[in-house]
């Protein structure tokens, strides 16, 4: 049974369009560079800069090191892919992350950054084990028309990798794909969740499927959402986590 929302921002079906103004945003990127993290970052820090944030920019991991920085920010984005974080360079993230900074993250950046990492996975809330087919042709579909992440958003489809992935039954999922079977028939009508939000601590926690290459976002609705997600991510420490569980399971 989930539980009841008490924070009011998180009753409205609209983002903050001024969540980011005055925040102070870190943005790590690197790793595989076959999801292209520099064009990524230039889709992606341009925006935030503009939309009023000073955003600390690294393209490796060291930033996790230096604690007042991890104290100063409000949110963290990632996109590092397969990468291999040091003990304390985990540590200091999650305990960001749990008492209290934003964190938001796509694809591989964030859902397969750490393959031996498992309390980072639990963090996010899954962790990437397929794409059966490889670039295909898939339709995301909009679940939770109340929430502001995903609220007026019509279905759509994307041509890219079709995330399979072990996830966070109690997570809260905003939009989901549906598996055809052509390329593994035994998973033919399985349904995964694309896009959701959850806490880890106190800390809000985003993530999207979406986004293979920079060139994903050239569709609206891909963009659209990891803008949004970001937007509510940043809020974190002034709003506080959403207290719901959304479990799958009764």
């Amino acid at each position: 049974m989930s539980c009841s929302n008490t924070n009011k921002q998180a009753d409205s079906n609209e983002i903050n369009q001024e969540a980011l103004q005055g925040r102070k945003v870190l943005y790590v990127y690197g790793g595989w560079n076959g999801h292209e993290p520099e064009q990524c970052r230039d889709i992606f820090v341009p925006w935030l800069e503009a939309e009023g944030a000073e955003v600390f920019v690294f393209d490796n991991l060291s930033c996790y090191g230096d604690s007042a920085l991890m104290a100063e920010v409000d949110l963290i984005i990632q996109h590092f892919t397969q990468g291999e974080i040091t003990p304390q360079q985990e540590r200091a993230l999650l305990n960001a992350v749990k008492s209290g900074t934003g964190l938001a993250g796509w694809h591989g950046g964030t859902g397969d950054s750490f393959r031996n990492n498992v309390e980072f996975q639990y963090m996010v809330g899954g962790q990437w084990v397929a794409h059966p087919g490889n670039i295909i042709p898939y339709d995301v579909r909009i679940t939770d028309q109340n929430d502001p992440v995903t609220a007026g958003l019509n279905d759509f489809s994307m041509s890219s990798e079709q995330y399979f992935m072990h996830i966070d039954p109690n997570v809260k999922v905003l939009a989901t794909t549906t598996f055809t079977g052509e390329h593994n028939d035994w998973i033919d009508g399985a349904v995964m969740p694309v896009v959701w939000k959850k806490s880890y601590g106190k800390g809000r926690v985003f993530y999207s499927s979406l986004g293979h290459v920079a060139k994903d976002f050239e569709v609206p609705e891909a963009l659209e959402i990891m803008k949004r997600g970001i937007r509510w991510a940043a809020e974190s420490r002034e709003q506080g986590a959403e207290q719901w569980l959304s479990p799958a399971y009764q």
